[in-house]
């Protein structure tokens, strides 16, 4: 087995086509040339960035990636296997006091298309009411759901799933993008018996409706997952924004394996200091070199990386960097606060003994090698079930709804065979932060989750076991659910449910927020409307940081649309 993957991985890489690619800060040439953007990041949003301002020829991109290349990996390409190693950044939390102080690992892409690269694939865009509420956060309606239709179809590229299965009556084509780069489809098997019986629960329990397409902008219910899988492969943002014709652009050049260590004032207009120099370093330490960017220098260092650099380039709380020695370059106090983070508590239901033959691994392989078909070519559950805390809940009486409208879910649950659930909380009141542990550029930063930190998220779980039990108490799941192990806030003391939540809960991996959004006006955030850095000359960032709420959905399409509008943002500043 070890050896046919070693085979395969070979093959990858021996057929691809690469253009102009550095993967090493040593190989560039000593007289290397300025460039009109410098994108800091090849990730999610750093590959989107590199394509589409490149495909002006007026333009001179530079993308700069602290992890290798995409190509020629078989962990990267395969959907149901998961990448590591090499591929991700493992950053370890601070002891979460909400967690009865465990740390958590923060994976994070380490690798060209970032977080797109390795991560589970769910496209879900989140509710219009999320998008509407970044017009009103950032005072510019041109992030409303409608006014972002256009970017929110042009990063998609709709497909069939594996194997041709006609996935009628399990989506709406009429709110996807056919033309896009990132490849959609729906899960190559099924309708499976836990599939079909999810079904008829949406036709017994109105609390519970059939959710024809969550990324229809409303998605309160029972529906069907979408990945970015096409043909049977990861559709990431580096095999979807630069593959090997994009990758051979003149104009375009990718350089890997390098450390972005900090952001170089090199001179100020009025008070506003101009940081379009950039500094960076082999990836595993060695001699800086700088280079400057005509035009603007563009952060996607993602919602971990971004905030580090800021902070060593001496953006930040000036307080706190002068306790490390980093002069203030500018004084934005909200750099790497307010993170946000989705978390989740596992459910267990006990169910009746199944007769299920799983397809062998080394047959499971040889599917996806002949035509890409198989297990191997999806990834977890089929369906999703997204729901709201009821109206009349005493929570929501004694909390403002931390929800961004009526559309918008407050939880999520995968609905796998088992009967067993992973239920997480979109809509937590709980804020951590990122910040630096010294003046090395090198060091890992200091991530605060802060999980379950606010009384709102731990009591919101009661309700979401409540809302669960009486989903799987549906007759649907007769002679397949029996039973309820919990944990159960009905027959545990608070005490105990608090403490079993506690020790269980992990998180989706989707956080956001630590550059976020405000208006021009506002004297919080990091970023205004056009995504510039406030207070300063020549740099924006685009990436999940800042968000200035975490959405009610996976995190990668709504970066997707943030990209896409990003780059017309920059083409129209130019």
């Amino acid at each position: 087995m070890l050896l046919l993957r070693l085979l395969v991985t070979c093959a990858l890489a021996f057929h691809s086509v690469i253009g102009k690619v550095y993967h090493d800060i040593r190989d560039l040439p000593a007289d290397f040339e300025q460039f009109d953007f410098i994108i800091a990041g090849g990730g999610t949003a750093g590959c989107v960035l590199a394509s589409r301002l490149s495909e002006e020829r007026r333009f001179n991109v530079l993308v700069i990636e602290a992890g290798p290349d995409n190509i020629g990996s078989l962990n990267l390409t395969i959907p149901g296997w998961s990448p590591s190693g090499m591929f991700r950044w493992n950053y370890t939390s601070e002891p979460i006091s909400g967690l009865n102080w465990r740390t958590l690992t923060v994976v994070r892409g380490h690798v060209l298309g970032g977080s797109s690269s390795i991560n589970a694939m769910v496209y879900t865009r989140g509710s219009a009411d999320d998008y509407d509420n970044w017009g009103r956060v950032t005072g510019d309606k041109r992030w409303s759901w409608n006014a972002l239709w256009p970017y929110i179809l042009r990063n998609e590229r709709w497909t069939l799933p594996a194997g041709g299965r006609d996935p009628s009556g399990q989506y709406d084509p009429k709110v996807h993008g056919h033309r896009g780069k990132v490849s959609t489809s729906l899960p190559w098997s099924g309708p499976t018996d836990a599939d079909n019986r999810t079904l008829r629960n949406t036709q017994l329990q109105p609390e519970f409706p059939f959710a024809l397409d969550f990324n229809s902008g409303t998605f309160i219910g029972a529906g069907y997952k979408q990945s970015t899988i096409r043909n049977g492969e990861r559709s990431s943002s580096a095999t979807a924004y630069l593959p090997p014709p994009v990758r051979e652009r003149p104009n375009l050049t990718i350089l890997l394996n390098t450390y972005i260590t900090r952001v170089i004032q090199t001179r100020r207009v009025g008070r506003s200091p101009i940081l379009r120099t950039i500094e960076i370093a082999p990836r595993n330490g060695g001699t800086p070199r700088t280079i400057a960017a005509k035009k603007e220098l563009i952060l996607s260092g993602g919602v971990i990386g971004t905030a580090q650099i800021l902070l060593n380039s001496g953006v930040g709380n000036a307080t706190e960097l002068k306790e490390l020695g980093i002069p203030s370059v500018l004084d934005v106090p909200d750099v790497g606060k307010n993170l946000m983070e989705h978390v989740a508590i596992p459910l267990a239901w006990t169910t009746v003994p199944r007769n299920v033959t799983a397809i062998p691994d080394d047959v499971s392989l040889e599917m996806w090698l002949q035509n890409r078909t198989g297990p191997l070519t999806e990834r977890f559950d089929h369906m999703f079930l997204f729901t709201r805390i009821p109206t009349n809940s005493s929570l929501l009486q004694a909390y403002k709804d931390p929800s961004t409208g009526p559309r918008a879910p407050h939880f999520q649950a995968g609905l796998t065979p088992s009967g067993n659930q992973n239920i997480g909380l979109m809509t937590p009141y709980s804020r951590g932060s990122v910040k630096l542990r010294s003046s090395n550029p090198f060091d890992e930063p200091a991530i605060d989750l802060n999980l379950l930190s606010h009384p709102f998220d731990i009591a919101a779980f009661k309700e979401a076991a409540r809302i669960m039990k009486r989903w799987q108490s549906g007759s649907a799941w007769d002679n397949y659910i029996t039973g309820f192990v919990g944990p159960d806030p009905d027959k545990l003391s608070d005490e105990d449910f608090q403490r079993i939540v506690r020790e269980t809960a992990v998180t989706f991996l989707h956080p956001v927020g630590t550059a976020r959004m405000s208006s021009k006006d506002s004297k919080t955030g990091v970023v205004d409307g056009e995504l510039r850095v406030k207070g300063a000359d020549g740099i924006r960032i685009v990436d999940a940081s800042v968000f200035p709420y975490i959405p009610c959905a996976n995190t990668q399409a709504p970066v997707y649309i943030l990209a896409e509008r990003a780059a017309d943002l920059i083409k129209e500043a130019w």
